[in-house]
């Protein structure tokens, strides 16, 4: 019996065992990188822009909301849809008609002027819509 392997024992052939260790590992990796990527997700409709931060931030429900965004440079979007001003007018009175409800999410950036910040606050209005709101950050504590 000298040339058979030690793999037998009086019992019979080893059992295959499943390691439970590696595979929690990889069941937390997974979960990890799932909770992290869900938690970098911008859910935000309009254009990615810098907003400005706020000691009085509240969390929003932007679902249902139509989103209007302000560029630095001054461009206006629709739910990430660039649109110039006789569009976004347009738009305003047609979403007006469809919706019983209507709310406006602003995402203005930081660095947009007022001006086009008021315009767009007075063409909402104009069109009979009351419930607008402004998107902004918590401002970190300490700033």
């Amino acid at each position: 019996m000298s040339g058979y392997s030690s793999d037998f024992s009086s019992s019979g052939p080893r059992r295959a065992r499943i390691e439970i260790i590696p595979l929690i590992d990889v069941i937390f990796f997974l979960l990890a990188t799932f909770v992290l990527f869900t938690l970098s997700l911008n859910k935000t409709g309009g254009l990615p822009v810098k907003l400005p931060a706020t000691d009085t931030s509240i969390p929003r429900n932007a679902e249902g909301a139509v989103t209007l965004s302000i560029t630095a440079e001054g461009t206006l979007a629709w739910d990430k849809q660039p649109v110039t001003l006789d569009q976004f007018i347009a738009r305003l009175q047609a979403y007006k008609q469809v919706e019983p409800t209507p709310r406006i999410l602003i995402n203005g950036d930081e660095n947009a002027s007022f001006e086009q910040a008021r315009y767009v606050v007075d063409e909402v209005r104009k069109a009979g819509i009351t419930k607008i709101f402004i998107e902004t950050l918590v401002r970190p504590a300490g700033s």
